[in-house]
């Protein structure tokens, strides 16, 4: 993610205006706007999977699954951003046509570049919504998941998945063995071997 060079800062509205006529995404936080930097195969490949596989195991059951081009809002002020993978059983985002502000899961693949902030500021602004119950993090270098769920009292708590691990996400009632997630996948670390 890269901050674009802007003065000013803008509303959640002129946000919306001018991003509309960008030929990239770019996501918004306090008024700024950061352009959204493209993934690699592995990643694309590791969301996909998972996508596919809760748009099957979700089909008839009320839920949205959405991917790397679909809107999640924090709120209607803001934070946006752009997740790897969504799910909202919400009715409130059923005829949403251009951001999702009730998630009940959200999915971010890593990368190099921006693991810190998945795992920083992007989770802080996410913890935020309150519908939210699941937040997936997903290496695309070596075999692992984190998944930090929310508990009874609030708070975040997170399991680690590795290799031979099936990994539960409660929110969606969905399990299955991480070898799923990586399916046709050379994972990023293993490319340069």
């Amino acid at each position: 993610m890269v901050a674009v060079p802007r003065q000013e800062k803008m509303t959640p509205q002129e946000y919306f205006d001018w991003e509309e006529k960008q030929p990239i995404k770019y996501e918004y936080m306090n008024g700024r706007v950061f352009a959204m930097t493209g993934g690699t195969l592995p990643h694309n490949d590791i969301a996909l999977n998972l996508a596919t596989a809760l748009k099957i195991h979700l089909r008839g059951k009320g839920c949205k699954v959405s991917m790397a081009d679909a809107k999640l809002g924090v709120s209607e002020q803001g934070s946006f951003h752009y997740p790897d993978v969504m799910v909202t059983c919400d009715e409130r985002d059923r005829r949403a046509t251009k951001v999702i502000y009730h998630p009940c899961l959200v999915v971010e693949v890593l990368s190099p570049g921006t693991e810190a902030f998945d795992r920083g500021r992007k989770f802080k602004n996410y913890r935020r919504i309150s519908t939210l119950k699941e937040y997936v993090l997903i290496d695309a270098r070596e075999m692992s998941v984190e998944r930090f769920q929310r508990n009874e009292n609030g708070g975040w708590e997170m399991d680690n998945y590795g290799e031979g691990d099936e990994v539960s996400l409660t929110s969606v009632d969905f399990n299955f063995p991480i070898e799923m997630l990586y399916e046709d996948v050379i994972l990023e670390g293993m490319e340069e071997e």
